[in-house]
């Protein structure tokens, strides 16, 4: 049985759209709540990622956005 691990709020709404900003923000959320670890595999996937709706999906699969 896996359990689901709990996603950090990260405040992306209304900020900076830029994608190496929201890469922070997301980064710095996952740190906070201990998860740097999940933080290192958001970057790679997202640097990876081929556009910017891609990057945002990836993104929304580690934190919340509000």
């Amino acid at each position: 049985m896996k359990t689901e691990i709990e996603k950090p709020k990260a405040k992306v709404l209304g900020q900076d759209g830029n994608v190496f900003n929201l890469i922070a923000i997301c980064s710095t959320s996952l740190k906070r709540a201990g998860q740097n670890e999940q933080a290192e595999q958001m970057r790679k996937r997202v640097f990876a990622s081929n556009s910017y709706d891609e990057a945002l999906c990836i993104m929304s699969d580690y934190c919340e956005f509000c």
